[in-house]
């Protein structure tokens, strides 16, 4: 690897043990072994560097949930929609770095235009990847009204669920706490009886 390459794993290092708001230049330099001039040489500034570090951590973070969602497990007697948050839930506990830093994107994105930009089209395909998986249809034959009613809740769903388990896992709910919630809410009023 080159200085350009060291410093983008050094700062993804740095990113994940001290998050986006406690990082240096000189932490980057230190996880990186590189010197601080090669910041500004390769990436112009350490804000530069750490966006392109978020946008691959991101990119990281979506291969993860995806081989998790995806991969043979000890799950398969298991009903699809167990599976999923029983898959969704291990991945967060494996991956806890990866999942505190797309919270930590989301906030830093309202301040980075490139990182929002980034973000919004991961939205995107995060909602199509998520219909196809609850639909158990190829993503390109899927209509945009299911993605943007599917998907979205789906990742609504995903998001309150990650938020709990990264906030307060002793009392986060399981993956069958969930899917009983699930199955309440679609059985009719809960509100208001």
């Amino acid at each position: 690897m080159g200085h350009r390459e060291d410093l983008l794993v050094g700062a993804k290092r740095a990113l994940y043990e001290k998050g986006y708001a406690n990082i240096t230049a000189r932490d980057i330099v230190s996880a990186s072994g590189t010197n601080l001039a090669s910041i500004g040489y390769h990436y112009g500034s350490t804000k530069a560097l750490l966006t392109a570090a978020m946008i691959s951590s991101m990119e990281d973070w979506g291969e993860a949930v995806g081989r998790a969602l995806s991969e043979p497990d000890g799950d398969g007697d298991a009903e699809p929609m167990l599976r999923f948050w029983r898959r969704v839930i291990r991945s967060i506990q494996a991956d806890r770095p990866l999942w505190l830093a797309s919270v930590e994107a989301l906030t830093q994105s309202e301040h980075d235009p490139a990182l929002r930009a980034q973000l919004a089209a991961g939205v995107h395909e995060g909602r199509k990847g998520m219909t196809a998986l609850v639909t158990g249809r190829p993503e390109d034959e899927l209509e945009e009204a299911t993605v943007r009613t599917v998907g979205a809740v789906q990742m609504a769903l995903m998001s309150g669920v990650v938020t709990q388990w990264l906030t307060d896992p002793a009392t986060a709910p399981s993956a069958e706490e969930v899917v009983a919630g699930i199955r309440a809410l679609g059985r009719g009023p809960v509100l208001g009886q």
